[in-house]
């Protein structure tokens, strides 16, 4: 297998960048409990590749984070990564490859910047040129040992600070996340919340996610527009109370399943949309 041959079968699944790296280079960054799930996914890991996937569609005015309106990325970036599975499971006839979006065990952004891919922003984003943050990793896990060059680790970003000023939570700091006050995050909480999250939720403009330290990013001024027709075609950029009236946890799958932002039922939404009113 030659690295050319990968270079290939990256880009032909759609991958605007990729790479890869001992799996033994990111026990440092997985708790054991992860290193485990790892191991029953594939005894005797010895090689994880990470890829991007480019997803920005335009900023359409909407009440949706943008990564969630196109069809759902994990889906879409797993069948994507299996194509490159299949390739080298031609190559390496007793190998196992399996391939994950951000439901791995593996952590994908520690990944992706240990083996070179892209800039480390410092709202702890990967980001891409000409992509800009606006890109989905996946990786591959595999028991083969493949000739791959050295890593070569992420630099930094320019270091601005403009996503940690832009955070409307104050979640962002030098630290890393505030889980707590980050508005992806409480949009996707179930259940109740604070009187504090409540708040924020109440201030915000999106649902679901946020795109806030994205937009502020010098690097996300001027992306380019994703060439996957996945998450360029038959988007959703926003949801109303009516599209959700009446709707169980069934049928709403049944609608929106193929989404990202149905992963959590219609619960969240419902609640976002009536503090928000």
């Amino acid at each position: 297998m030659t690295v050319k041959g990968l270079d290939e079968a990256f880009a032909a699944a759609g991958a605007a960048a990729w790479g890869g790296l001992p799996f033994s280079d990111l026990a440092e960054d997985m708790t054991q409990a992860a290193m485990e799930r790892a191991e029953a996914l594939c005894p005797g890991p010895r090689t994880v590749l990470a890829a991007a996937f480019p997803y920005y569609a335009g900023a359409e005015a909407g009440n949706l984070s943008l990564y969630a309106r196109g069809a759902d990325y994990h889906r879409v970036v797993t069948r994507r990564l299996n194509t490159v599975c299949n390739f080298l499971s031609e190559k390496y006839k007793t190998a196992h490859f399996v391939a994950g979006a951000d439901s791995s065990p593996l952590p994908e952004r520690q990944a992706a910047w240990r083996c070179g891919i892209g800039l480390r922003g410092k709202n702890g984003l990967v980001i891409l040129p000409p992509y800009g943050s606006y890109v989905f990793l996946g990786t591959i896990l595999t028991d083969a040992a493949l000739a791959l060059p050295a890593p070569v680790p992420s630099p930094g970003c320019m270091g601005c600070g403009r996503c940690l000023s832009a955070c409307p939570g104050g979640a962002l700091g030098e630290g890393g996340v505030e889980t707590g006050r980050c508005l992806s995050q409480l949009t996707q909480r179930k259940g109740a919340l604070t009187a504090e999250q409540e708040a924020l939720v109440r201030d915000h403009c999106l649902i679901w996610g946020c795109d806030a330290c994205q937009l502020a990013c010098p690097y996300n001024a001027a992306p380019a527009l994703s060439p996957l027709p996945e998450f360029r075609e038959n988007l959703t950029p926003a949801l109303r109370a009516d599209d959700l009236e009446g709707l169980t946890n069934r049928s709403f799958r049944e609608k929106y399943g193929d989404r990202a932002f149905a992963w959590r039922g219609p619960a969240p939404l419902r609640r976002n949309l009536e503090l928000q009113q």
